[in-house]
């Protein structure tokens, strides 16, 4: 995202008129649109787009750490509601959004400082015209599984949106 140009901010509702979701994904990781603060406070970066899908890569800091020693959880989540999200985002048509209803998550494994970068593949299993669902992997380089979660969407017409 930011090889393309792109930086952390807010999109206008105005700048999203007529894109669908891939679009809007697709512009992002171009740099002609801006991403998400957190994307930089968590140290994570979406790395690819499809149809149905996302993929998100981030190598826990040390600042994301609980004081036990281990990745905290918020940061396994994050990467991947972030995942999630975009993935039904994907199939947004322009004029339609979504928010996150219920997030479950499963940390089956703990990441260190020597995992090096972890990626969360985010993939919709169902959209309908009210609801969306996905599932959602965190592996890392190796192809071991570190997290895994489930998302259920409300699917909703974006106020004011300009359908294309």
């Amino acid at each position: 995202m930011q090889r393309g140009g792109g930086g952390p901010g807010l999109i206008t509702p105005d700048r999203l008129a007529g894109m669908t979701g891939l679009q809007a994904l697709q512009a992002m990781l171009a740099g002609e649109l801006p991403y998400p603060h957190i994307a930089d406070t968590l140290d994570f970066a979406l790395v690819e787009v499809a149809e149905g899908r996302a993929v998100f890569q981030g190598t826990p800091q040390l600042k994301h750490f609980n004081p036990m020693g281990g990745v905290h959880g918020g940061w396994y989540a994050t990467l991947l509601d972030s995942a999630l999200g975009c993935a039904v985002h994907t199939r947004m048509p322009a004029g339609r959004g979504y928010t996150t209803a219920e997030l479950g998550v499963n940390i089956v494994r703990a990441a260190t400082l020597k995992t090096g970068p972890l990626r969360a593949v985010g993939q919709v299993l169902h959209v309908g015209r009210q609801m969306a669902t996905a599932e959602a992997r965190i592996v890392g380089p190796d192809g071991r599984l570190y997290a895994h979660a489930t998302t259920t969407c409300l699917v909703f017409e974006l106020p004011g949106a300009r359908q294309a």
